[in-house]
C-alpha cells in the first residue's frame, strides 16, 4: 500500500485516535529529530520489542511512518503526508505543537501561592 492509499482508509479522526495513545505519540515525537533505526527509538523509549513493533506497525499502516530495511536493521521515519515544521506537524487536517508550554497555577486571574 503506497501513502496515498493511506490517505484515503485513514480520515482525519482516525489519525488523531491513533495519536491518542501516549506511546505512538511519544514514537512520533522521537522520530520528528528524523530517521531511526527500532534500536535508536526502543533505547530512547524504553519499550519491550514487541510493544514497539505493535506501535510502529500501526504508525505505518496508517501512513503515519514509513520504514526502510537497512541490512538487518529497519530505520523508520515520518511519512511524507506527515508535514514537519520545527515542533508542529501538519497531518493535513489539522496541526499538532509540541512546543513546552509553562504550566501557571492561577485563581481567580491571580496566580496560586
Amino acid at each position: 500500500m503506497n501513502e496515498d492509499s493511506y490517505k484515503s482508509k485513514f480520515n482525519c479522526e482516525d489519525r488523531l485516535k491513533i495519536l491518542a495513545d501516549k506511546t505512538r505519540l511519544a514514537v512520533v515525537r522521537c522520530l520528528m529529530g528524523g530517521p531511526k533505526s527500532v534500536a535508536d527509538i526502543n533505547h530512547k523509549l524504553h519499550l519491550e520489542q514487541s510493544l514497539l513493533s505493535h506501535h510502529l506497525k500501526t504508525l505505518r499502516e496508517a501512513g503515519l511512518v514509513v520504514a526502510e530495511r537497512r541490512g538487518k536493521s529497519v530505520t523508520y521515519q515520518l511519512s511524507k503526508s506527515v508535514a514537519l515544521q520545527n515542533d508542529v506537524i501538519d497531518l493535513s487536517c489539522c496541526t499538532l505543537s509540541f512546543q513546552e508550554v509553562e504550566e501557571k497555577n492561577h485563581v481567580g486571574g491571580h496566580s496560586a501561592t
